[in-house]
C-alpha cells in the first residue's frame, strides 16, 4: 500500500484496521478522509512516519472480516441501512434516557452533562431526518441505477438532477455530526467517567463512545466507499445512454 500517495479514506477503505491507528492520533478518517496522511499530520504537528510505520506493522491477512470494497453498491446500501441505521434508531432513545437521568442527578455537580445532553439530542434529531433522506431518496436511486445497469433498462432522471447533489448534502450533514461528537468527546474527556461516577454514569459514557465508534464506521462506509462508487456508476450509466 502506497501510504504517501493515498487519501486517508482510501487507506481505511482498503483495510479498516487502520482506522484504529488514525483514531489513536485523533485523525478523522470518515468525514475528513479526503486528505493524505502528511496533510493531516501537518495540522497536528505529528511526524507522518510514525503513522506509516504503525500501519505497515499491521499483520498481513484478513483486514476486518468484511471487505466492504467488494460489495455491490446496492448490497452496501442495504448493509448500511440494516446495520447502522437500525443501530442509531435503537440506541438513540436509550442514551437519551440515560443522559436525562444523569442530568437530573449529577447535573449540578457536573454541568458539562447538560451540554453533552444538548449536543446528543440535537444529533438525534438531525440523524433521524438524515437517515430518512438516505432511505427514501438516495438509496432507492442507487438501487435503481444498479438495476438499470443489470437489465439494460432506462432509468428515470431523478428530481435532484445528479446523485452528486444528495451525496454532497449527506456529506455535509456527516461533517456536522462529526463536529458534534468531537465536542462530546472533549466534554467527556474522551469518555472517561469522573472519579465519583456511579454505574449509570459509566454505562452512559460507554454507550456514547460505542455510538461514536459506530457513527465513524457508518460515515466511513458511505463517504469513502458507497458515495464515490455511486457517482462513478452514474457517470458510466450516463455514457452508455
Amino acid at each position: 500500500m502506497d501510504l504517501k500517495q493515498k487519501l486517508i479514506g482510501e487507506i481505511v477503505a482498503e483495510d479498516f484496521r487502520t482506522a484504529a491507528v488514525f483514531k489513536k492520533y485523533k485523525i478523522d478518517f470518515c468525514c475528513r478522509g479526503g486528505r493524505t496522511i502528511a496533510e493531516a499530520c501537518e495540522k497536528k504537528s505529528i511526524d507522518p512516519k510514525e503513522i506509516y510505520n504503525e500501519i505497515n506493522a499491521l499483520p498481513q491477512g484478513n483486514q476486518d472480516g468484511i471487505d466492504f470494497n467488494s460489495f455491490p453498491i446496492d448490497l452496501l446500501a442495504d448493509y448500511v441501512e440494516k446495520t447502522h441505521h437500525r443501530y442509531v434508531e435503537e440506541k438513540t432513545p436509550v442514551i437519551q434516557a440515560f443522559l436525562d437521568k444523569l442530568c437530573r442527578v449529577h447535573g449540578e455537580r457536573h454541568p458539562e452533562l447538560i451540554e453533552i445532553a444538548r449536543l446528543f439530542n440535537a444529533s438525534a434529531h438531525d440523524l433521524a431526518a438524515h437517515l430518512k433522506k438516505e432511505e427514501l431518496i438516495l438509496f432507492p436511486f442507487i438501487r435503481a441505477m444498479v438495476n438499470a445497469k443489470i437489465t439494460g433498462n432506462a432509468i428515470q432522471a431523478p428530481h435532484f438532477e445528479t446523485v452528486e447533489n444528495p451525496v454532497n448534502m449527506m456529506k455535509h450533514e456527516h461533517d456536522v455530526e462529526g463536529e458534534r461528537f468531537r465536542e462530546i468527546a472533549k466534554l467527556t474527556d474522551e469518555y472517561t467517567p469522573p472519579a465519583d461516577a456511579c454505574n449509570t454514569y459509566r454505562v452512559t459514557f460507554a454507550m456514547l463512545q460505542d455510538f461514536e465508534n459506530d457513527l465513524h464506521r457508518h460515515i466511513h462506509i458511505e463517504n469513502n466507499i458507497l458515495f464515490p462508487k455511486a457517482i462513478l456508476l452514474e457517470k458510466e450509466f450516463s455514457v452508455e445512454q
